[in-house]
């Protein structure tokens, strides 16, 4: 793993800048390592309901092994004040404790299991978000929205460089900020081994792709000030699809360079080599690794361009399933490079496909969340501009933008190369976009067709379904007194149990952000309690029977995300190993189960965002990302080769029985008794006795 910030030397993590948004990351404790012998404990429990009993009892005698041999010796080691080496299991290396720029103890093994990732990371690795339809008309076609989105992104990168960002807060509690420092100019840089990851703190342009071709411009100024208002970005996006547009899709799908970054890690990074023998080439490649973000401007709408069979559950006969699909691997997205891509389809639906090795879905959802906020307040401003209308961000406009120019290529001239200095890459500002014209040898053009063609197998391969269940949601499920994040969990562990007969490894992410650079620590969401109530719902048992064993597995739900909130759990934690010898428990059959995540799944999101998803980190599992709405959830649902469709209509059959279900329970326990009538034949209130004319 390597990890660099511009114009410094390798470091875990991007220089903070001073002021407010940062304050606090010296306050904030460090991940804790809880004892050996809880966390053994808790191992266990997340075992006990994936094993039969002979299974278990073989996993038992290994875990005892290891508290009674090499492990509490070691781990003692490992917690001692005069240890310097700590190791990860990963890759059978030490690293210096004492002297280790790392914060937390997990960092060094997050990096180098994410960036030593050599399979392709389109569908694997990168999430996706949706947003929230538009709901202002003038702002809801694509280039307005684009524009809109653009401008605000620059203000937000401003605040944060300048310190102006207000830090995150839960519950009282500070977060920790660090994610953020990779948010912006920040590109994977694919190696023979894995790759690197490279932040560039003075990035201030911004890439534009449109039918695979690159554009890119000056945004900010040398103080982080935008230079362009939001009409000058739409005129300079309405140029570049212009330019964009006049080739044709046969000869853009020929020249899509971006494709590469699809590939094996270690085929790219041949391809990337190739590609820099060209001086115009590797300064083009340097103008997107240094970029601040990429905004991709899609010439097609999925959702609405008939691809695919409609969905049912799609607004106006939205393709959800395409919709989904086009932000989690279409074939305009780079997929890594730059830190995250800003995705506006031609009907203006827009999202994010991000990097995840660097930055967590809660930094992405901030982010998100200030942007949409912040293009409302803009709004309207442009509504009452002598009002007191409030903006989110506080960055000004740059004194010294330029207007808009032509695009700098020949009108009719394809081949020709803008003049691409390091005056214009890093001295003064040029607002008006440019191309990246590329230098395709034949074979560069062979690779070219030969990653589409790899990457048309994986899409091939992957489904991705949504639901956009409006049946209840939060509100309903509070009612009940059930946690909504539990009572989703346990309705994906039941579906799972009645389609396949078993229940398997279940992970859902708990941030961990309380702690000094804290990213997720993995909730094993299967419990005896939860096996016990996905029996249970399936059997004979009574409706009482089965909402009170629902209740049970929701309460453990509950406990676990309190333990691993407080850094608890098992999972991090096990990632420690001693250095002489493989354990036993680490060869048992149950750290292979526990570790193989068949239900990798998320829940996250708050009003901005309409859908949000990734693909499946085990071949034989599902990916499912949900978002618990004050009215409704949404879930997406990925797989290879599975029937991930047939996975969400059985979740919303499920989600309506288990209301049904609550109702007639509800109305059973606190429905009137009948009135009674007396010896002279008067009703009478069962209750009060008072005297009635209703008899029912």
């Amino acid at each position: 793993m390597d990890y660099e910030t511009s114009n410094s030397t390798a470091c875990p993590t991007a220089a903070s800048p001073p002021g407010h948004t940062f304050a606090n990351q010296h306050n904030l404790p460090k991940l804790p390592i809880p004892p050996l012998d809880a966390t053994c404990k808790r191992y266990l429990t997340a075992l006990r309901g994936l094993q039969d009993d002979k299974e278990h009892a073989a996993t038992l005698r290994a875990v005892q092994a290891f508290l009674d041999g090499e492990g509490p010796k070691d781990r003692d080691e490992i917690l001692s004040p005069r240890n310097t080496m700590v190791l990860y299991r990963s890759h059978h290396f030490f690293l210096p404790l004492l002297v280790s720029p790392f914060r937390s103890y997990i960092e060094e093994f997050w990096y180098e299991n994410y960036l030593s990732h050599s399979d392709p990371l389109v569908l694997a690795l990168n999430p996706f978000l949706v947003l929230e339809n538009n709901p202002i008309a003038d702002r809801s076609s694509q280039l307005p929205r684009a524009a809109a989105l653009i401008i605000s992104s620059l203000a937000s990168a401003h605040d944060l460089r300048k310190g102006l960002l207000e830090p995150d807060t839960a519950r009282g509690r500070t977060l920790d900020m660090d994610q953020y420092t990779r948010l912006f100019g920040t590109a994977r840089i694919p190696t023979e081994c894995g790759c690197k990851m490279v932040v560039n703190n003075a990035a201030r342009h911004i890439v534009i792709l449109r039918r695979g071709q690159f554009y890119w411009f000056d945004a900010l100024d040398e103080e982080n000030r935008p230079l362009l208002t939001e009409r000058e970005v739409l005129h300079n996006l309405q140029a570049i699809c212009k330019d964009a547009d006049k080739i044709p899709i046969t000869e853009a799908a020929r020249m899509a360079i971006g494709v590469f970054t699809t590939e094996n890690r270690k085929t790219w990074s041949s391809l990337r080599r190739d590609l820099s023998q060209d001086t115009a080439n590797a300064a083009c490649l340097r103008i997107v690794d240094d970029a601040l973000f990429v905004v991709c401007l899609d010439d097609a709408a999925p959702g609405r361009d008939g691809v695919g069979a409609p969905s049912q559950n799609g607004e106006n006969g939205e393709d959800l399933a395409a919709l989904c699909n086009n932000f989690l691997c279409g074939t305009y997205q780079l997929h890594e490079g730059v830190q995250f891509q800003i995705i506006v389809c031609a009907d203006g639906t827009a999202g994010i496909n991000y990097e995840h090795a660097a930055i967590d879905g809660h930094t992405v959802l901030r982010f998100v969340s200030d942007v949409v906020a912040d293009g409302l307040m803009r709004f309207v401003h442009l509504i009452n501009p002598s009002g007191s209308a409030p903006t989110l961000f506080h960055a000004p406009l740059s004194p010294h933008p330029k207007s808009h120019k032509p695009l700098k290529s020949a009108p009719n001239d394809h081949t020709t190369k803008p003049l691409i200095s390091s005056e214009s890459l890093h001295g003064s500002c040029d607002t008006s976009p440019s191309k990246l014209m590329w230098t395709l040898t034949p074979a560069i053009r062979n690779g070219i067709r030969h990653a589409e063609m790899r990457l048309g197998d994986l899409i091939c391969q992957s489904d991705c379904q949504a639901l956009e269940f409006n049946g209840y949601g939060k509100n309903f499920i509070m009612s009940y007194n059930f946690s909504p994040d539990a009572f989703v969990q346990m309705a994906f562990q039941a579906v799972y149990f009645g389609l396949y007969g078993k229940t398997e490894c279940t992970y859902e992410p708990v941030m961990m952000k309380a702690f000094l650079h804290g990213r997720t620590e993995g909730i094993r969401t299967v419990q005896p309690q939860s096996v016990d109530f996905t029996k249970t719902f399936f059997s004979e048992c009574s409706p009482e029977e089965k909402i009170h064993k629902l209740c049970k597995a929701c309460e453990r739900h509950v406990q676990l995300i309190k333990e691993c909130s407080q850094g608890l759990g098992q999972d991090s934690n096990n990632w420690l190993q001693t250095p002489e010898s493989l354990p036993a428990i680490f060869a048992d059959p149950g750290w292979s189960i526990l570790n193989t995540s068949i239900l990798c799944t998320s829940n996250n999101g708050n009003p901005a965002l309409r859908l949000r998803g990734f693909g499946p980190i085990a071949a034989g599992g599902y990916g499912i990302a949900c978002i618990i709405k004050e009215n409704g959830i949404s879930i997406v649902a990925s797989s290879k080769h599975l029937q991930t469709r047939r996975f969400l209509d059985t979740l919303e059959e499920y989600l309506l029985e288990v209301q049904r279900t609550l109702i007639q329970l509800h109305r059973s326990s606190n429905e009137c008794p009948a009135p009674f009538v007396d010896h002279v034949s008067v009703f009478h209130e069962s209750k009060s006795g008072r005297q009635t004319n209703h008899r029912d």
